[in-house]
């Protein structure tokens, strides 16, 4: 028995807007209860993509394939769910009467589900009663999500889902997602959250001017992006900063606002951290500054990760 299809495979995908080249030859990948970030500037073609593969647009040029077919062009998406930029419902219907209006356009069993998918993204059941139009941009966030796993998908393709949730929010979006991909459904993440990213994603997608500009595992970026950043405090760090010198990999400096600023991978940064307990300097506090996905987004675009 061979291994399974991909939930998505795009090949050559392009699309202009008159002048203007939104996409180029874009080729994707997302293996079965996978999730896969889509990173890239404001511009870079994240939505238009999407927008391709949800087919609310029509390519220039190449095609797309889920779970091993190209879908007819008078056909529905069967097995795919999601939503482009902020999701959006009427303003004067409950959260719970949105779900159960969607329900009826979707599978047979999706009104039983209601309640249970209310829960999944954390609208309680004073929050499944108000109108949508008061909703924060977190709130509508969750119930599009609720919305979108009406329909049991196994591919679900998002853009910002964490936009306006609050840290804690934002912890508790990654964990679903994650929960989601280890239930076995794939999913194509596009963010400008680097912690979603880096929490949560098996592969990285980097997109800059409507090209791919990187592709590959999470474990393939930790190899090849540029050393991320750490804030680094100790008992001594006037002490810390002249060992740092000493040690391969680790570049470090004194911070405007506190301890030390240090850049080094994984390995050096724990060579270091052994070297200075070795010298009895205590480590206080050590907190990521730069994320090895940020360290690559930024190498690779040359820009803000805003």
């Amino acid at each position: 028995m061979g291994s399974p299809s991909p939930a998505l495979e795009a090949f050559g995908l392009s699309k202009r807007f008159g002048s203007v080249v939104a996409l180029e030859s874009v080729d994707l990948r997302v293996e079965p209860g996978s999730v896969r970030g889509l990173i890239g500037p404001n511009g870079a073609g994240k939505t238009t993509l999407l927008r391709l593969l949800l087919r609310l647009v029509s390519p220039d040029a190449g095609r797309m394939e889920f779970f091993g077919r190209q879908p007819a062009l008078a056909a529905g998406l069967d097995g795919v769910a999601g939503y482009v930029e902020e999701p959006r419902f009427y303003p004067y219907l409950s959260a719970r009467r949105t779900l159960e209006l969607l329900a009826t356009l979707d599978r047979e069993d999706a009104d039983r589900r209601v309640d249970a998918l209310l829960d999944r993204v954390g609208l309680d059941e004073k929050a499944a009663g108000r109108r949508v139009g008061g909703f924060s941009t977190g709130m509508r966030q969750r119930l599009g999500l609720a919305a979108a796993l009406l329909a049991s998908p196994r591919l679900l393709l998002l853009d910002e889902p964490t936009t306006g949730l609050d840290p804690t929010g934002a912890r508790e979006m990654r964990d679903i997602l994650r929960g989601l991909a280890d239930d076995g459904v794939s999913v194509l993440l596009s963010s400008h959250d680097m912690a979603a990213v880096a929490d949560v994603c098996d592969a990285v997608t980097f997109l800059s001017s409507g090209r791919v500009v990187w592709d590959g595992s999470m474990e393939r970026l930790q190899s090849e992006a540029p050393a991320g950043e750490f804030r680094l405090e100790t008992s001594d760090d006037a002490r810390a900063l002249s060992l740092s010198e000493s040690q391969p990999g680790v570049t470090a400096r004194t911070d405007e606002q506190r301890g030390l600023l240090v850049a080094a991978g994984r390995d050096a940064l724990d060579r270091l951290v052994l070297a200075l307990a070795a010298e009895r300097i205590a480590v206080r506090r050590l907190t990521e500054v730069t994320s090895s996905v940020e360290a690559m987004y930024l190498a690779l675009t040359g820009g803000s990760t805003k």
